[in-house]
Formats: structure tokens, C-alpha cells, sequence
């Protein structure tokens, strides 16, 4: 039996296997901020912001594709271009945020581990919005 050495792939084989999980990523995200458009409680945008920083690393076709969507496609190109959000994208997020908590109090208030690390990563995601500059689409 004869013993292939590992450099044999080369640089090309090497870079494609990252590539297509860049991409097998990016559609997924896709697909799930695609289900957010469909359905109110899943939002769209902070997973097509997810999808096209995958796809900036294997198609930026399609990241390109993104930010030509009507409505969630500038502030995807918005947040990753220059790290701002609109003000009415800040106050939509913060608003479901605020939801989201009411939500975890309610379903989880006799389980304190989960209540406060699900407050604790909704409170991280309200100071990274907060904290974003506003910018204008």
C-alpha cells in the first residue's frame, strides 16, 4: 500500500476545504435570515450580516447580492462596511431585545442559571448596538 504524503493536496486542495465551509455557513444563515422575512420573530438582518461575512471569505458575489437587497441590504453593507447601524435599526434591535428578555424572564424565571445567562447575552448584544456609531443608508 503506498502512503500519500500530506503536501500532495497542495496549497489549492488546502484552501478549498475552507472555502466550501465559508460557504456551506453563509447559505445557512442565508436560509435562516431568508425564514426571518417569512416570520416576524426571527429577524433577518443580524443573520444575513453573519452570511455575508462568511461570504466575503468565499463569494463575495453573493455577499454583493446581499447588500443589494431592498431594505435589509444596506444595513447589512452599513454594519459590516463601517460598523454603523441607521437609528431606527438601533431602536428595532434594542425593541426585540427587550422582548426577547421578557420572553427568557417569563419562560425560565425558576431556572436562575439560564434567566441570567440569557439576560446576560441579551445585555452584550444591547451595549454592542448601543455602542455602534449611527450612519445613515
Amino acid at each position: 500500500m503506498r502512503k500519500v504524503r500530506c503536501d500532495a493536496i497542495g496549497a489549492s486542495g488546502r484552501r478549498r476545504v475552507p472555502m466550501l465551509i465559508w460557504r456551506i455557513l453563509g447559505g445557512l444563515f442565508l436560509v435562516i435570515g431568508g425564514i426571518g422575512i417569512v416570520l416576524p420573530v426571527l429577524p433577518t438582518t443580524i443573520f444575513w450580516i453573519i452570511a455575508a461575512l462568511c461570504f466575503t471569505r468565499s463569494d463575495p458575489k453573493i455577499r454583493d447580492w446581499i447588500y443589494r437587497q431592498p431594505g435589509v441590504g444596506p444595513q447589512v453593507e452599513l454594519f459590516i462596511e463601517k460598523g454603523e447601524m441607521t437609528q431606527a435599526g438601533k431602536r428595532s434591535a434594542l425593541i426585540g431585545m427587550a422582548l426577547a428578555a421578557v420572553l427568557i424572564v417569563v419562560v425560565f424565571r425558576g431556572r436562575p442559571v439560564v434567566l441570567a445567562a440569557g439576560l446576560g447575552l441579551i445585555a452584550i448584544g444591547a451595549l454592542v448596538v448601543i455602542s455602534r456609531k449611527t450612519g445613515q443608508v
